[in-house]
């Protein structure tokens, strides 16, 4: 592979240390990476036990997933910009250790507030640390071949993250606690911070100032649409409360597009969008998530509610996807030079809405095989092929002053949409079930195939949008 690391690098060192070196680089940045994705499924399958142990009530139980999304999907934007203003190997740095002694501090909670205060906290390091680490990947593996290959890598540990999460957390749940899931970023994490501080390379830093309206309003923005959905989902639609968040998340969000067309340094270049192919990945990047990552939080209720799985069981049973999302990660790098990245992405999107088509057929008496294994079979295949291509297409195209900010938006919108879209699915999910009639399964059961139902449509939108990819050609 080939990189940027400095010039009296390149010049001194033999082949076999330049190797060396780019794969420390390479592992040090997926390993954040992992760990970051890692930390927004892994608290999944312990939430029972950590409502027992510290005492949360059954609304509140939620913020301890929420707070660190909201948190880290609402401040990327700022850490993009921040990292291309001040250095991205320091705010790597800094954003990665902040992460580690706050799941350290997680993981020593006595008490509720404790916990959802670490998590916060944990979703600022995330922030600061997500859209340098895609900034840092993309500068530093300039050579085109190599820059597809470590992008799909980066692409595969953010997808099959997820269902890894479940698998790790299942484990150290059954076998040693809960408080486990959040001590295991500390070694992992001290090891990210001291190998980046011996090896990654560091950008020139552009002087200017940071759009802080840009930041609040964006934030308080999604924030407040999120919240604005997880109230509909209890409270119904056309309540005061659901209709005052809702409004109040869309003034914000137009305010905040009104800020960035305006200020000269904006979080959001808006010119990130002029390009065709550019703007459709980032219309999908928001898109997909929304349709495919619900698949988790609602098979993990209906696994282990319904077919009464334990935690472990859970995990393991969302084996295939991670599976099936590595094995399309390793093919994107042969398959997007010969095809182009629209027929890629159409394949992939296919196979997502035909999992989720198979979803929309469970019963409260479904086997795991064959139902479950082949829907989640074709969801860890559409998820590896419909999302890879997408994250190249947008860093590849984009000058490196820029990458930091175009890293941060394509990650913004891939948590923005997965947060919008499960609190959308939460609520149809809601909804159905307290219409639904008989047992207390049935009516999970009910809830959970209409917003499957619901997540097809997304998957054929996200489809509509691929067909208007702009196939380069091959050489290209």
């Amino acid at each position: 592979m080939s990189t940027t690391i400095s010039a009296d690098t390149r010049a001194s060192a033999t082949p076999g240390v330049r190797r060396l070196r780019s794969g420390i680089v390479l592992a040090t940045l997926l390993t954040c990476q992992l760990m970051i994705v890692l930390d927004i499924t892994v608290m999944n399958v312990a939430l029972p036990r950590i409502r027992t142990d510290l005492n949360f009530s059954a609304t509140g139980l939620s913020w301890v997933m929420n707070a660190y999304t909201l948190v880290f999907g609402g401040l990327l934007l700022l850490g993009g910009r921040a990292g291309d203003l001040f250095g991205r190997r320091t705010l790597f740095i800094a954003g990665t250790t902040l992460f580690t002694l706050a799941s350290l501090a997680g993981g020593l909670a006595p008490s509720a507030t404790w916990l959802l205060i670490a998590r916060v906290l944990q979703g600022v390091g995330a922030a600061m640390a997500g859209p340098s680490t895609l900034a840092l990947l993309t500068t530093t593996f300039s050579e085109p071949k190599a820059r597809m290959r470590v992008l799909a890598l980066f692409s595969g540990m953010s997808s099959a993250g997820f269902a890894i999460g479940l698998i790790v957390g299942g484990l150290l749940t059954e076998w040693l606690s809960w408080r486990s899931a959040l001590f295991i970023n500390v070694p992992f994490g001290l090891a990210v911070a001291v190998l980046a501080l011996r090896y990654l390379p560091d950008a020139e830093r552009q002087p200017a100032r940071l759009d802080l309206p840009g930041a609040v309003t964006a934030t308080t923005g999604v924030a407040a649409l999120v919240y604005g959905f997880i109230s509909a989902a209890s409270n119904g639609w056309g309540n005061a409360t659901t209709d005052i968040w809702l409004a109040v998340g869309a003034v914000l969000l137009a305010t905040f597009l009104t800020i960035e067309s305006r200020t000269a340094q904006p979080l959001l270049p808006l010119g990130l969008f002029a390009d065709r192919n550019r703007a459709a990945a980032y219309a999908n990047m928001f898109l997909g998530p929304m349709a495919g990552m619900s698949m988790f939080f609602f098979l993990t209720q209906y696994l282990q509610e319904v077919r009464g799985l334990s935690a472990l069981a859970t995990g393991f049973a969302f084996l295939p996807t991670a599976l099936l999302m590595f094995t399309m990660i390793r093919l994107i790098p042969r398959l997007l030079p010969r095809f182009g990245p629209k027929p890629v992405t159409m394949a992939g999107t296919v196979s997502m809405a035909a999992g989720l088509v198979l979803l929309t057929q469970l019963t409260v008496d479904s086997d795991y095989f064959p139902l479950l294994f082949v829907a989640m079979l074709l969801m860890g295949c559409g998820i590896g092929l419909a999302f890879s291509p997408l994250n190249v297409i947008i860093m590849s195209s984009v000058s490196p002053r820029e990458a930091g900010a175009a890293g941060g938006t394509l990650q913004t919108l891939q948590q923005t949409g997965a947060s919008l879209g499960l609190a959308i699915l939460v609520t149809i999910f809601g909804t159905a079930s307290h219409n639904a009639g008989g047992s207390a399964q049935h009516a999970l059961v009910s809830g959970i195939t209409a917003a499957f139902g619901a997540a097809v449509g997304i998957a054929v939108l996200t489809f509509l949008v691929a067909l208007t990819f702009r196939n380069p050609r091959p050489a290209d």
